[in-house]
């Protein structure tokens, strides 16, 4: 059997999985079998041929995957995190309430996640971004805490506004390719649509939202705090990707579109520079590396606008954001997943656990000869001098950014105590795929080695760090205290308007004389999203179960 049908058995078995909760057999034992799920994936990444087309009429309208290069990298990160994420919350999830329902939106969540980056037509693609973004809901407010609460209200209205822009977008483009849904037609009528501003400004503002382009990042620094800390390392390390992607895949890259590429490179380094100093108000471990992740999504931002403003040629820019992409995710899961760990940490074992975490975070400030710095140099390479510079100052606020980071995460206990395996083992793998991968992908971007070692190139990686450690010196002697400012920034504008909103639902609540009387009654917003999660819980199993044994008859 050809190595292509590695394609749709990366959708297959998480969405199996998922339907497999409906059985209570196996609903106990569903975080476990979440491990399995991404392995067809990554086993595609690596086998599966690149370029050849698979084509399923029977499924969406007629489903067609196709694996490239880039898809590929996108692919083996995204499903490697996943894998290590999801041993991590098979041992986090134990013993707390609802594992069953996070394990059945863990794995929607992943086939949405790995479809993106398969799939070879616009209304597969549209299929599976929508997953990625309706099943992360349940993931971020899978706590219940107020906290919780209110970043789900941000992230599932933000996600809502963006399927709505990205499909106005995808409808007008395939309305002027004539009807097609191949994505390589729709790109080419894209371009020569007249309707090309308004199909280019919809598809920015719905892969935007998904990427954290500013000002459209609110989602991030109060999702990112709120979920669990496995969810928090998908979501920043590989579902922002889904958004990155389709830019990838969708903005024609290789032409000249000046005022739209400036405006997106703009927005790229406000949110590189803009979000790595507001990050250092922030005192949560997570919610500092939520603005992490805005920045370093801003430079790839800002990359692919200077790309789109200047008629970059394509394969050298896409190449280096792969590689870039690739380390971030890795590098930043294992970050997530070390803030779990280092709480379960303390004595010796927590400088142990702050020690690698600090190698890892080095590595994406772009320390020389780590993974990050290759990542860096292939994303500076076809840029212009400007560009260039703006990437190598990055590393300076990023340094400042992530020193902050390991300042603020601290163990739970002061007793002493060793992170479990199952929390170390993740932390590191990640680690070492962020050090090592970008070494074993560099050909991609078509550089020679010995660009790396270049003394210039070694210089630019190590001067902005140098500077941040004379900077944070200067900052502990002179005992200078930063100012503490709200988790999601321009959300907290509206935060008295929610607050409002709030209090008259729950004033609404006690008028309502049927109302139940629960013990330790709940807020009516609470209710609603517990009895919405477990209908879907129960509902959508069903129904994948259904939707199986329908195709396996069309299949015969």
């Amino acid at each position: 059997m050809s190595a292509l049908w590695l394609l749709p058995l990366a959708l297959a078995l998480p969405l199996l999985l998922a339907a497999g909760s409906a059985l209570p057999l196996i609903r106990d034992r569903s975080l476990t079998l979440a491990i399995f799920a991404p392995l067809p994936g990554l086993a595609a990444a690596l086998f599966a041929p690149r370029g050849e087309v698979l084509v399923l009429p029977d499924l969406v309208l007629g489903m067609t995957l196709s694996l490239s290069e880039t898809g590929a990298t996108f692919l083996g990160g995204a499903s490697l995190l996943w894998l290590t994420a999801g041993l991590y919350s098979r041992f986090y999830m134990a013993g707390k309430d609802r594992g069953g329902n996070f394990a059945l939106f863990w794995n929607l969540c992943l086939a949405g996640n790995l479809g993106v980056f398969i799939a070879a037509d616009a209304i597969s693609f549209y299929v599976a971004f929508a997953l990625v973004s309706l099943m992360g809901f349940p993931l971020v407010i899978h706590d219940r805490s107020q906290k919780a609460l209110k970043a789900g209200v941000a992230y599932i209205v933000l996600a809502v506004i963006g399927e709505a822009a990205l499909l106005a977008g995808l409808v007008l483009a395939s309305g002027a390719a004539g009807g097609v849904a191949g994505i390589e037609a729709l790109v080419d009528a894209v371009w020569l649509s007249p309707d090309r501003p308004l199909i280019l400004a919809l598809l920015i503002t719905g892969f935007g939202i998904k990427a954290g382009l500013i000002p459209l990042h609110v989602w991030l620094p109060v999702a990112h705090p709120a979920a669990p800390v496995p969810a928090s390392a998908v979501l920043s390390g590989a579902i922002v990707k889904a958004g990155i992607f389709g830019l990838l895949v969708f903005l024609p890259l290789g032409e000249t579109l000046l005022h739209t590429g400036a405006i997106l490179a703009m927005l790229g380094f406000a949110g590189a520079f803009g979000a790595a100093l507001y990050g250092l108000t922030q005192d949560d471990p997570k919610a500092i590396l939520a603005y992490s992740t805005v920045s370093q999504m801003g430079l790839i931002l800002a990359a692919i606008g200077a790309g789109l403003a200047t008629g970059l040629e394509t394969a050298a820019l896409i190449a280096a954001i792969a590689i870039y992409a690739l380390h971030h995710g890795l590098a930043k899961g294992a970050l997530f997943l070390g803030v779990g760990a280092m709480s379960a940490s303390a004595g010796k074992a927590a400088y142990r656990q702050r020690a690698v975490l600090a190698v890892i975070a080095l590595s994406v400030a772009g320390l020389p000869l780590t993974g990050g710095a290759l990542a860096k140099l292939a994303l500076k390479a076809p840029l212009g001098p400007l560009s260039e510079l703006l990437i190598t100052a990055s590393a300076f606020t990023t340094a400042l950014l992530l020193t902050r980071f390991l300042a603020s995460v601290r163990p739970d206990s002061a007793d002493e105590a060793r992170a479990p395996l199952v929390r170390s083992i993740p932390v590191a793998v990640l680690g070492a795929g962020a050090l090592i991968l970008p070494w074993t992908v560099w050909d991609m971007s078509g550089l020679p080695m010995s660009y790396v070692w270049q003394w210039s190139n070694l210089l630019n990686g190590a001067l902005p760090l140098a500077l941040a450690t004379l900077a944070v010196w200067a900052a502990r002697r002179t005992r200078l205290a930063l100012p503490a400012a709200p988790q999601g920034d321009l959300l907290a504008l509206a935060e008295p308007a929610l607050t409002k909103l709030v209090t008259a639902l729950q004033g609404l609540e006690l008028r309502l004389p049927s109302a139940p009387r629960l013990p330790g009654r709940k807020a009516l917003s609470g209710l609603l999203l517990d009895r919405a999660e477990a209908t879907l819980a129960n509902a959508l199993p069903a129904l994948l179960l259904v939707m199986v044994l329908v195709l396996a008859l069309l299949a015969l």
